[in-house]
């Protein structure tokens, strides 16, 4: 017979069980690099491994929902995983807020993009990238962006979706896109925007992009899923996580 939930989940939060194991990520889009890094520092540190798979959060929760086997959830909002849970898909008192996002409006050419985000009213461009809205959390926040300056309307025919934030910053970061709305994590290393221009949207021209991960039912006899969830919680994790121009809670 299998021990209880409960149990296991004690167990490995006290170091009982002591074997390497591997985890099955699956992590929103916008939080790849910060995570690759995360991840190789988890491994150094426990010994277990974290298996990645980048998507956005709403292609992501359609996957778990036909049985594609994540344990963990790294979300791009807070609404996807509050889901799960209400589904019983999830490991109760599992979910929290691993971090706060910030969209910025990015150019890979130098100038193209103002301090003041100008740019978008003055739309001497022919191509501006977002993440379709329906399925990303941040292409929702750049339509809510678009929206209260008032120049949505005057950008529709211009806009290019990607499925995912990733796909988004790929259309801009080839020079196929002029610019476009991207996760800061994806042009700053270091606490820097490494290349191009760029306006960081002030945080009240959209809702907050509070993401928040959590343990998925099949991770409830896994020692890894439960050792990675405490260390994005460390201070190790959280420092990664600001170089890459997240707020944390």
């Amino acid at each position: 017979m299998k021990p209880p939930i409960a149990f296991l989940w004690a167990a490995v939060a006290s170091g009982s069980i002591a074997h390497a194991a591997e985890v099955s990520v699956a992590v929103a889009a916008n939080f790849a690099a910060p995570m690759n890094r995360i991840a190789t520092t988890f491994e150094q540190d426990t010994g277990h491994k974290a298996i990645l798979s980048f998507g956005s959060t709403g292609k992501l929760y359609a996957q778990i929902r036909s049985g594609a086997p994540y344990q963990i959830l790294l979300a791009a909002d807070q609404e996807t995983p509050a889901r799960l849970e209400r589904e019983n898909l999830t490991i109760s008192g599992s979910r929290f807020t691993y971090a706060t996002g910030r969209l910025v409006l990015w150019s890979k050419q130098i100038g193209w993009v103002d301090e003041k985000g100008e740019a978008l009213r003055k739309a001497h461009f022919e191509r501006i990238a977002i993440a379709d809205p329906k399925l990303a959390p941040y292409g929702a926040a750049a339509v809510q962006v678009m929206e209260n300056l008032g120049v949505r309307q005057s950008l529709k025919s211009k806009v290019v979706q990607g499925e995912n934030i990733g796909m988004a910053y790929q259309y801009v970061s080839s020079g196929n896109v002029a610019l476009g709305f991207v996760a800061l994590s994806q042009v700053m290393s270091e606490g820097k925007i490494q290349d191009g221009s760029a306006w960081i949207i002030p945080t009240w021209l959209h809702s907050p992009i509070h993401q928040d991960a959590v343990a998925l039912g099949s991770s409830n006899d896994n020692p890894a899923a439960r050792a990675l969830l405490t260390y994005l919680k460390g201070e190790k994790a959280k420092a990664m996580i600001r170089l890459f121009g997240y707020e944390l809670p």
